[in-house]
């Protein structure tokens, strides 16, 4: 599976996307436009070992619902992610049986080193 999961209003994830071309046999999701499913989820935490690892914490909502000052276990992150896009690090880049979460410059890297070997 080649896929990515990003926002088309962020302008770090339009970088990102301009950065890792070419994105040939890529499925490019939108999370805005076309949110993600629980069974992507799913398949997306089973790849990155758990939901807090796909979670943003620099999500604005974070911040407004006071959530630093919760207990927040795995089923709320992923009801969490699953009820607002904004929630999800950004951007998920799946390749084969790898998983790329975030922006993060070495992320980035290992995904773009990946996608063209």
């Amino acid at each position: 599976m080649k896929k990515i999961y990003y926002l088309s209003s962020c302008d770090t994830c339009k970088r990102i996307l301009n950065e890792l071309k070419p994105l040939d046999n890529f499925e490019i999701q939108d999370i805005k436009t076309d949110p993600i499913t629980s069974e992507q989820l799913n398949e997306m935490r089973n790849l990155a070992g758990s939901y807090e690892a796909l979670f943003s914490k620099r999500a604005r909502l974070y911040g407004e619902r006071n959530l630093k000052d919760q207990q927040l276990e795995e089923k709320d992150y992923e009801a969490l992610i699953l009820e607002h896009y904004t929630f999800l690090k950004r951007p998920v880049i799946l390749v084969n049986n790898q998983i790329f979460i975030g922006n993060s410059k070495k992320v980035v890297a290992s995904a773009k080193e990946i996608i063209h070997s």
